[in-house]
């Protein structure tokens, strides 16, 4: 574990300022980068503590924005800027795009060492962006088996590992059997985590405001997905590059 530094960072996306959360490892040596992308709501300090966490494992972490600095807790408000964002391949990637710019920018980010995370839409926008071919070592989502256009998921150059709640309404298994029949398709190195019992966002600690039904917190799924991510990370993205054997 290492200590580590934060800073807000500004960037234009969707006609939007955004603010993203940057996390830096002690040290001033060039290190791998993990962008993370939020659940529809937006930005919060539930991904900022994400961010923080994988700076301690020794990361460069970028949480990035959605809503150009807004946290959208109104159900109907976020599923009215989301759900149009989400049908349009080309707009997230234009976000996720602006945000990986950012990344590649700060001085110590190996650009060549660079995994995307994100959850639920944070998600979707990680894999649109393996599907537009950028140069990723690994990409993990949660809540987010979205499927892209036809045969572009063949463009994905990296591992993909995806988790998803057994009882997510908004994930049902005939989406989420769609996003692993066009992964195989693609030929892409892929696996699925279906978590017993578990809802949407059953990562997210339960919020003070109204949510879409089908979400609720599962404690210790919450806990086994992030360790997945981290495992993830461990495989495909060592904060060493010399560290590919098993601790364990």
């Amino acid at each position: 574990m290492t200590t580590f530094t934060t800073r807000t960072v500004e960037y234009p996306a969707d006609g939007l300022t955004m603010i993203g959360h940057l996390a830096l490892p002690a040290g001033v040596d060039r290190r791998p980068a993990v962008l993370l992308g939020p659940e529809g709501m937006g930005l919060s300090d539930v991904e900022r503590r994400r961010a923080d966490a994988l700076a301690e494992l020794g990361y460069i972490a970028l949480a990035f924005d959605l809503h150009g600095g807004r946290y959208l807790g109104d159900p109907e408000e976020m599923l009215a800027r989301c759900m149009p964002l989400l049908a349009d391949p080309d707009r997230m990637r234009s976000i996720g795009h602006a945000a990986l710019d950012v990344l590649r920018t700060e001085p110590r980010t190996d650009p060549d060492r660079i995994a995307a995370v994100g959850y639920g839409t944070g998600g979707a926008i990680a894999l649109e962006l393996g599907r537009d071919g950028v140069n990723l070592r690994a990409i993990g989502t949660v809540n987010a088996t979205t499927t892209g256009r036809p045969g572009e998921a063949a463009r994905i150059r990296c591992p993909v590992w995806a988790g998803v709640g057994s009882e997510d309404p908004i994930m049902p298994p005939a989406q989420r059997n769609a996003f692993t029949a066009e992964m195989q398709a693609a030929g892409v190195d892929w696996r699925l985590a279906v978590y017993g019992g578990a809802l949407h966002a059953f990562h997210h600690p339960p919020v003070g405001h109204p949510v879409v039904p089908g979400v609720g917190y599962h404690p210790r799924h919450a806990q086994r997905a992030w360790r997945d991510v981290v495992d993830l990370l461990a495989e495909c993205l060592p904060v060493t590059e010399d560290l590919g054997h098993d601790p364990r």
